[in-house]
């Protein structure tokens, strides 16, 4: 065994490698046959030189096929074993005995040798294979990563910190979700909007008012006794129309480098929102309260927004909010119970050129409807004198039909600012141009009370205690369609593009084709009582009712949740034979096989948390996850569901019960309960990515904030 030492090999070693290698490569070079051929001398490594004995002057050893078969020796060194090293992979025929031999090498040396030669030896194994491609190609790759990933990718390397935060695919991630960056963002207002503390004397009323907004149920005598399937819809206009041509968690903040996004509150801010003011005329809405834009705009920051509408959500799920209450009647408020809301987002504030400004729509029993903005709390407009009665419902829409669409071209068009749409108990709907601020028309088709209107794609849908569903073209209101398929007042209709659906005290929801006024699907009992309120999200619908239950399914597959534990299997839709559906070209007409409808996990438990299942459990053939087959009771709402409110992530629900619920929408899981807000019934409810606003019979119109601290003046709401 050589020995290595600091002052190198001895000659001993030196001369038995010189007789091994001389041996070794007078075999390779035939020398046991050409007698004649010179013995060389061992080369030295660096030169590569070789000494002729006989003539003693050195010379280039050029052997056949470039490899040296000469011995590199240095005399008396450390050199021998670089060498050797070379020697022996110019020796080797292939790949394979180049590996056994340098093992064959390490494995004579000392671990302290082999240690050191593995710290020189790893930054050759590492080598980064994405960040070393093309910017587009890595960036491709990336792109197939969700957020969390893309977070942790951006801790490995400078490189792999420019790839994981490049804008394209933060603005991919955000456009999946429907997440926009404002393309004006305003100048951010200090007022963090804590508003007026709730009293802590309230009490509940114990005589209360009859809900106006909403019809009586179907009486058990009157079943069967609807109109048939001749009247189930009326052409009502002026001119025979072709309606068939007419045309969708993170726990950890700082884990996840968010603690920036929070905005400090101030002793000054909280002081502030305390303060409340009188009225605001109308002729001064712009120049007093218009917002001011930035002298420059920001660029958009797709990371930042994202990250922003995850700690949204984040709070959603821990219910971390703070609320506050508008005014009261004393203060510029409403002075009877608030029946309706609507949140709305100028496209360009009131005065055509300044950023877009948020503002809450609410309608009470007072027979007035008032604009609030949300950035004071104050009543901007107040647009009276439009009813007779109580106004139900309400609605805002800048969603227009373009003329040649089956709209005739209107003498005024109307502003970009949006047009208003209120239903009131005096059968009227009452249509209000909020930029020209100038009423529009007045609709008194309906008999009786007008319980719900809403708008989309140009179309204006209203339905009544008369038991009818009434159709409008928009912004023209010519008069379009009438549905009588219900055996009961028809409480809420829901409209996307070419659909339409109904809810109604006769249990029933209807799905109708807009443009041909076909009764597309019927699905019956749909809950135990009457249906109280309805969202319809293509394909998702979330229905509440008089039997204190929620329940959402998919329609076209049915299968979905529900909070009620009697609703085991869902009702067959029932589809009009009389009705030829294939020109419709609408898909949502469900199967007739009777799917068991799930019921979802404890509320209270998170998807993680859900037990295994047994025989006491069923399967959500939506999701895949198990629920138990009993939920506890105060978990779901003790009373009638007044209002449901649908989104991309949540289900939110108003009850009779005083309380407001957060569900997830894919799970049913109950994610958030809030009560305290109200000491009357609650009458509607509505809600974005920040908040939720609530209203009902004790006048007050609550505000769930759940964006407090944060700067969200980027997000377009």
């Amino acid at each position: 065994m050589i020995s290595l030492t600091d002052d190198g090999f001895s000659d001993a070693d030196i001369h038995g490698l010189k007789l091994a290698f001389s041996q070794s490569c007078s075999t390779a070079n035939g020398a046991t046959t050409n007698p004649g051929l010179v013995a060389w001398a061992p080369a030295n490594y660096r030169t590569g030189l070789q000494f002729n004995k006989g003539a003693g002057t050195p010379e280039q050893r050029k052997p056949p096929g470039g490899i040296w078969t000469g011995s590199p020796v240095d005399v008396k060194g450390k050199g021998v074993a670089r060498s050797l090293d070379w020697h022996l992979a110019t020796m080797a025929s292939n790949d394979r005995e180049r590996e056994e031999m340098t093992y064959k090498l390490l494995e004579s040396l000392p671990r302290s040798v082999l240690a050191s030669l593995q710290r020189r030896m790893t930054p050759l194994l590492q080598f980064d294979v994405v960040g070393s491609l093309p910017t587009e190609l890595s960036l491709l790759i990336f792109a197939h990563l969700p957020a969390t990933s893309l977070l942790t990718c951006s801790l490995v390397s400078k490189r792999w910190h420019t790839l994981a935060t490049d804008q394209a695919l933060w603005r991919r991630l955000c456009h999946v979700h429907g997440w926009e960056w404002r393309t004006d963002v305003a100048a951010p207002t200090p007022w963090d909007g804590l508003g007026d503390a709730d009293p802590a004397d309230a009490v509940v009323r114990e005589e209360r008012d009859e809900d106006e907004g909403m019809g009586d149920e179907e009486e058990d005598e009157d079943e069967g006794s609807g109109e048939g399937a001749g009247d189930v819809v009326d052409f009502v206009g002026d001119d025979p129309v072709d309606w068939t041509s007419m045309p969708m968690n993170i726990d950890d903040i700082e884990a996840q480098a968010l603690s920036h996004l929070l905005v400090p509150i101030t002793p000054a801010v909280l002081s502030s929102s305390s303060s409340t003011t009188a009225i605001t005329p109308i002729s001064r809405i712009t120049s007093q309260h218009g917002v001011s834009p930035r002298g420059a705009h920001l660029a958009p920051d797709y990371k930042l927004l994202h990250q922003t509408h995850v700690l949204l959500h984040n709070r959603f799920c821990q219910g971390a909010y703070r609320r506050r209450t508008l005014p009261c009647a004393d203060t510029g408020g409403h002075s009877a119970a608030v029946y309706c809301l609507w949140l709305w987002t100028y496209p360009t504030g009131l005065d055509g050129r300044s950023a877009p400004l948020q503002v809450l729509f609410t309608g009470s029993k007072d027979r007035s409807v008032r604009e609030w903005d949300l950035r004071t709390d104050r009543v901007r407009r107040v647009v009276g004198e439009l009813h007779d009665s109580s106004v139900l419902s309400l609605c805002v829409s800048s969603d227009f039909a373009k003329s040649g669409d089956g709209e005739e071209a209107l003498a005024n068009e109307p502003s970009s600012a949006g047009l208003l749409v209120s239903g009131g108990s005096d059968r009227r709907v009452v249509v209000w141009d909020l930029g020209q601020d100038r009423l529009v028309k007045v609709l008194q088709d309906h008999l009786d009370s007008v319980l719900c209107v809403r708008v989309d794609s140009g179309r204006l849908v209203t339905c009544s205690k008369d038991r009818t569903v009434r159709t409008y073209g928009f912004p023209s209101l010519k008069p379009q369609f009438v549905f009588r398929a219900h055996r009961a007042a028809v409480n809420a209709v829901s409209v996307v593009g070419d659909v339409i659906v109904s809810g109604s005290g006769d249990r029933s929801v209807r799905v109708w084709n807009a443009n041909t006024g076909a009764l597309i699907s019927t699905f019956e009992e749909h809950h135990a009582r009457g249906i109280a309120s309805i969202e319809f999200k293509p394909p998702y619908l979330l229905s509440g009712s008089s039997d204190m239950h929620l329940r959402m399914f998919d329609i076209v597959s049915s299968q979905g949740w529900s909070t009620n534990p009697d609703f085991n299997t869902i009702p067959s839709a029932a589809v009009p034979s009389s009705t030829s559906h294939a020109q419709d070209n609408i898909a949502m007409i469900p199967g007739q096989g009777t799917a068991p409808f799930f019921l979802h996990s404890s509320l209270t438990r998170s998807v993680a948390d859900t037990p295994r299942p047994d025989a006491n459990t069923a399967v959500c053939h939506a999701c895949g996850s198990h629920g138990l087959a009993a939920r506890r009771e105060q978990e779901r709402h003790t009373h009638l569901v007044r209002s449901v409110a649908l989104g991309e992530e949540f289900a939110v629900s108003g009850s009779y019960d005083l309380t407001i619920k957060v569900w997830d929408r894919k799970t049913g899981a109950l994610v958030a309960d809030l009560n305290g807000g109200h000491t009357g019934r609650i009458f509607c409810v509505g809600f974005d990515c920040t908040k939720i606003v609530s209203c009902g019979e004790d006048q007050r119109i609550c505000i769930w904030d759940f964006s407090h601290g944060i700067d969200i003046s980027f997000i377009k709401l």
